[in-house]
């Protein structure tokens, strides 16, 4: 069983909020995937039926493909799920 952190970035083309989270993850030397919502609404129809909404971004995080969407816009959210997985906020 892999206690590994995962982290998918659903985001889009031209997305400052995105930037932005894909900046605090890497500055913090978290690995992510992306999911690229650009020119893709059926990626958009899947978050509206996980998470309720179709707008990004939106972070999975999570371990043994059991996951939480953070889906509210503001680093302080994304920090709050991450502290459950004790990962390291400097």
């Amino acid at each position: 069983m892999s206690k590994e952190l995962s982290v998918v970035v659903w985001s889009k083309e031209g997305c400052h909020y995105c930037g932005e989270v894909k900046n605090f993850l890497e500055g913090k030397g978290i690995k992510y995937e992306t999911i690229d919502v650009t020119h893709h609404d059926e990626r958009r129809a899947i978050l509206e039926v996980k998470y309720g909404v179709r707008h990004v971004p939106v972070v999975e995080v999570g371990q043994n493909e059991v996951y939480e969407g953070v889906t509210k816009v503001g680093i302080e959210h994304l920090e709050r799920v991450l502290e459950k997985y004790n990962t390291s906020i400097r």
